[in-house]
This record gives C-alpha cells, sequence and structure tokens, in this order.
C-alpha cells in the first residue's frame, strides 16, 4: 500500500521543499492526474508521464483533465497548490490549497494594505515597476493616477502610430462585449486572459485576491494591481497586433479572441511572466530578508493572537492552574 496522507503521517512543513527550489508551474490539459507512491501521475493514451510532487509549486490543470483523489492527497501532503484553468492557464476557475502552509504572505499583504503609509509605498513600487526609470518619491495617489494615465495614453498612441489602428479612446461595456470596436474587444479580450494568469498565482501563494493598494472594492481587486504592471508590456501591444492582421472583412468576435488568446499564451511563455508574477508579488509584500522560504525557517504552526505578545502557543489550555 502507498504511503502518504490518510495512510501514513502527513509530511512536516520543515520536509517540505522552499519555494524558491520548486519548479514553478506546469500545466497539464486532456490526461488524468493519478498517483504512483509519492509522484504524482499525468496518464494520456501515448503513455504516463511521472511528475515529482515534492518539487512542484503549483500544477494548472487545463481542459479535458480528471484528477483522482489519492492525487490530490499526495499533492496536499506535498504542498503543491491545484489551479483549475483554460486552456494554457488563460483563464481561473478555481484553485485548491496554496504551496505555503503558512499565513505570512497574506498577513504581510493585510498588515500592508491596512496602513496609509505603508500602503501608499507598495502603490509607488508599483508604478516604478510599470515606469522604469522614474522616481515616484513624495508622490500622493493624485499624482500617480495622473502620470499612469499620461503614459498609459502615450502607450496606445504609440501601438496605434506602429500598427495603424485607429485609436480613440478606451470604452467598453462589462455586460456587452460586442458593444466595442475591434480593438476595444481585443484589449478587454486580452486584459482577461492576463487575470485569469495573474489571479492563479496570487491564490497559489496564498494571498488575498481581494486586497488591493491601488484597486479597491471589489474580489479581485489585488489581480488588478498586478496585472496593470504587465499591460504596457504585454495585452496593449498584442491587442493592436492582432487587429493590425486580421482581415476586417472576415473578422468576427470568434476569431479575434482566440488570435488574440494564441498570442497571449505565446507571450506570456516568451517573457516569462508566471515566474515575474511570482517574484514581483514576494518583492511588494515581504520584507527585504526574505527569500518566500515555506520551509523550516517558516513552520506551518498554529498559534493564539496576542495583542502584547503578539503571539502565544496554541494547544495549550490557558485557564488550569501553572
Amino acid at each position: 500500500m502507498a504511503r502518504g496522507l490518510g495512510v501514513g503521517k502527513p509530511t512536516r512543513s520543515s520536509e517540505l521543499a522552499r519555494a524558491v527550489d520548486r519548479i514553478t508551474f506546469i500545466y497539464l490539459e486532456h490526461c488524468t492526474i493519478g498517483r504512483d507512491d509519492g509522484a504524482l501521475t499525468a496518464t494520456t493514451q501515448e503513455g504516463t508521464l511521472h511528475i515529482p510532487s515534492s518539487a512542484l509549486g503549483v500544477l494548472m490543470l487545463g481542459p479535458g483533465t480528471r484528477v483522482t483523489h489519492q492525487a490530490m492527497l499526495v499533492a496536499a501532503d506535498s504542498g503543491t497548490s491545484i489551479v483549475w484553468c483554460g486552456e494554457n492557464g488563460v483563464r481561473y476557475y478555481a484553485h485548491g490549497r496554496p504551496l505555503g502552509r503558512s499565513t505570512r504572505l497574506l498577513e504581510r499583504q493585510a498588515a500592508l494594505v491596512s496602513n496609509t503609509r505603508s500602503r501608499l509605498h507598495v502603490a509607488r513600487k508599483m508604478y516604478e515597476m510599470r515606469f522604469h526609470g522614474e522616481s515616484t518619491r513624495g508622490l500622493t495617489m493624485q499624482q500617480l493616477r495622473g502620470r499612469e494615465g499620461a503614459r498609459v495614453r502615450d502607450v496606445y498612441r504609440r501601438c496605434s502610430e506602429n500598427t495603424g489602428v485607429a485609436w480613440s479612446k478606451r470604452q467598453y461595456n462589462p455586460d456587452d462585449f460586442l458593444s466595442g470596436d475591434d480593438i476595444n474587444q481585443a484589449l478587454s479580450a486580452a486584459h482577461a486572459s492576463l487575470y485569469g494568469v495573474v489571479h492563479s498565482v496570487i491564490v497559489a501563494l496564498g494571498c488575498s485576491a481581494g486586497l488591493g493598494f491601488v484597486h479597491k472594492g471589489h474580489d479581485r481587486s489585488f489581480v488588478y494591481d498586478i496585472a496593470d504592471l504587465y499591460k504596457a508590456e504585454v495585452t496593449i501591444p498584442v491587442a493592436f497586433e492582432a487587429v493590425s492582421q486580421l482581415n476586417k472583412e472576415e473578422i468576427t468576435a470568434d476569431i479575434l479572441t482566440s488570435e488574440i488568446r494564441r498570442k497571449c499564451r505565446d507571450l506570456f511563455k516568451e517573457k516569462k511572466i508566471l515566474t515575474r508574477i511570482v517574484h514581483d508579488i514576494n518583492n511588494l509584500l515581504a520584507p527585504e530578508d526574505d527569500e518566500g522560504n515555506d520551509g523550516p525557517d517558516h513552520p506551518a504552526v498554529v498559534e493564539l493572537w496576542d495583542d502584547k505578545l503578539k503571539s502565544v502557543e496554541a494547544g495549550t489550555n490557558y485557564g488550569e492552574e501553572p
């Protein structure tokens, strides 16, 4: 009988590979995910692929995948996060347990967003990451938004000039995709693809998709924050390029969105977007001396909050006499 969760003792957090030492993501589709002892397996008509779950950060399950109960057990035991997504990770649907067994990154996110000064500091870092070489020191959110608006308009203008695609302004109706012109439909499709990829990474790291620094009030606010880091580099140029290359007489919404998603997938791979998202989130949220370690330096322990001591040991009856 295979050893593992439900049979033997669950693996301790200190025995797990660190996040920085793992394969970040593996994407699978049209196969059955099973288990062979301590490894995950992906089986198709062509054969079976063995995947070392202990070295895997996130398993992304695309269309046509089936998962056995035993596969989920070994994934949970090894700290592998499961994300259900669309073709090649373009659409995020749902997720399983994240890799991190402690809530330190989530707590760090909550602490930073709950303090005006630290929230503004993170927002400034985000704008600096988007517009390299520019200092945001001392700028208010109003000033940051003004600079962002000017630079984004410049990105649209340059893409329009380079591709010959006419551009007026960003205009779309979330409830009526077809109401926009070709370029606005293309931008919406490209951004949706990016949102799906970003969302899958956020939940894989154990962060909150709803605790944004620039955006707020929506359950995907942090998704929009992080996605904005890559739009000028990835999705905006892709949208203009796709519209410029398609035959306007034959273009339909289905053809346009299909082309957009293919181009986005290729560019996500080329520019290593998944890996960059992981690095950028850690850079924004983790303290400078933190390496994103989920191993013995950050054990998965349950503690009790204390207003003076910060935390005390759980599993103790504090009502008993010493």
